[in-house]
């Protein structure tokens, strides 16, 4: 159930989703997930813009005009290697490199403008690799590291099931957010963060030390990044309820703060 009745501004505030490449049938398609849409709309109580990615960076300032938020969802794609140095590990999965060359710099561009930051699986991963840092392409082939990935061979509700506890950082906001100091989490994706960008801290980490939250300490304007997918069936879990919440309440922060500077004009 939407909590959204109670949230009252002007307008809603606006959340840019960048979509990404996917093909069907011989046709080229940008796509976006219904499940990423629900919780922003239901719990964070914002109006997601579907952003395509395919055309380049230039317009990015125009969509950013628009914006009170980012939120970089996940996907079936690898960020491309050489981004952070290395060979491709992986190359039967499928990459996205018109994501790649759009999400990025608009990572940089939201920092710079004080956007709230929401960031998702690969979204997070995109993060890292934004500000510098790089990835394990193959967490499955590291000794004494979980089993990350989803059975291909399951349900879906099979597949996004908890299947591991993370351990979230003593005395943070985030553990603070979450009013407990473990939660159980699904778990979908074959690579993860090994060398933290610039800036980035850990907010949580996996029973194995995988980093699986994390956020921007340095920086005034709310920034998460979680490595599970907390829009799986969020209004039966109160955890993503308080992230998305969060996230909603620093968008309409974000929001105020615009149409106080305009009516000073």
């Amino acid at each position: 159930m939407s909590n959204c009745t109670t949230k009252s501004p002007l307008r809603k505030p606006v959340v840019l989703m960048p979509m990404g490449a996917q093909e069907r049938a011989g046709h080229d398609y940008q796509v976006m997930t219904k499940k990423y849409m629900r919780p922003l709309v239901e719990h964070a109580c914002c109006t997601p813009v579907l952003v395509p990615s395919c055309f380049g960076s230039d317009d990015i300032e125009q969509y950013l005009s628009m914006a009170d938020g980012i939120y970089l969802t996940g996907a079936g794609s690898n960020i491309d290697p050489a981004l952070y140095g290395q060979d491709n590990l992986t190359p039967e999965k499928t990459q996205d490199q018109d994501r790649d060359r759009f999400d990025l710099p608009l990572i940089h561009a939201a920092l710079g403008l004080g956007l709230p930051l929401f960031v998702i699986c690969r979204g997070m991963q995109e993060l890292n690799v934004a500000l510098g840092g790089d990835l394990h392409q193959k967490l499955y082939a590291i000794p004494d590291m979980l089993e990350h990935r989803e059975d291909y061979g399951a349900s879906v509700e099979q597949q996004y099931a908890d299947v591991h506890k993370v351990k979230i950082v003593p005395g943070t906001w985030f553990a603070g957010l979450m009013q407990a100091t473990e939660i159980s989490v699904n778990s979908l994706h074959g690579q993860g963060i090994k060398t933290l960008g610039c800036g980035l801290e850990a907010l949580a980490h996996a029973e194995d030390g995988l980093i699986e939250a994390l956020h921007l300490p340095h920086y005034k304007q709310f920034s998460l990044g979680v490595q599970w997918h907390p829009e799986w069936q969020a209004a039966h879990n109160p955890y993503s309820i308080r992230m998305f919440s969060a996230f909603g309440d620093a968008c309409r922060q974000r929001l105020a703060g615009s149409l106080q500077r305009q009516n000073k004009f």
